[in-house]
């Protein structure tokens, strides 16, 4: 009878341990957790300044970190985090956020600029593709469901020549940037914001 009560306990306590993973046993997640303090949980964003980083393409990852780290894409504040990841191992920080499942953005859209934004958009899907899914093997990010403040200001450091300064592949992107009005600019950033709700 000992030995029933024993073996029944083991196979307990080993589904238990099966049972009781988290979201602090996913791979990458150790190396990962220093991130959301300012993307959120997940990589799911709940501000309107940060970008969601979950779902994310690990090739588009990789590369902003890199950027980041290098200087190439100049941000005091993403520096040391950038550089932090690529000695923490950013293949398997690009693999944890990839792996997670997008949330759509916090906030509301103003549906005004939703329209304005969509008759827009031909000039990115040259890029992004009409759907603003992006090319992942190209890295060229999937922007939907991406915080409408983030889209703007990034559109906006682009047309200013403060984002990502002296990167050859973003010479035609900055081109088509810089002949569209600031609050067309904003109508964008609604619009690809929107298709991720």
């Amino acid at each position: 009878m000992r030995a029933v009560i024993v073996a029944v306990t083991a196979l307990v306590l080993l589904r238990a341990g099966d049972a009781g993973a988290g979201p602090l046993d996913t791979p990458g997640y150790d190396k990962a957790f220093a991130c959301s303090a300012c993307h959120g949980a997940a990589g799911n964003s709940r501000t309107d300044a940060m970008p969601i980083l979950a779902g994310m393409s690990p090739a588009y990852f990789k590369k902003a970190i890199e950027d980041y780290a290098s200087g190439r894409r100049p941000s005091p504040e993403m520096e040391p985090y950038a550089k932090m990841v690529r000695t923490l191992g950013a293949d398997a920080v690009a693999g944890y956020f990839a792996a997670q499942r997008r949330e759509p953005p916090a906030g509301k859209v103003d549906r005004a600029a939703v329209t304005r934004g969509r008759a827009a958009a031909a000039a990115c899907a040259a890029c992004h593709g009409d759907t603003g899914k992006g090319d992942a093997a190209r890295a060229v990010p999937d922007i939907t469901g991406q915080p409408a403040g983030y889209l703007r200001n990034q559109l906006m450091l682009f047309k200013a020549e403060r984002r990502s300064p002296g990167d050859e592949a973003l010479t035609k992107m900055k081109s088509v940037v810089k002949t569209i009005p600031d609050d067309t600019l904003a109508d964008l950033a609604a619009y690809y914001s929107s298709l991720g709700r």
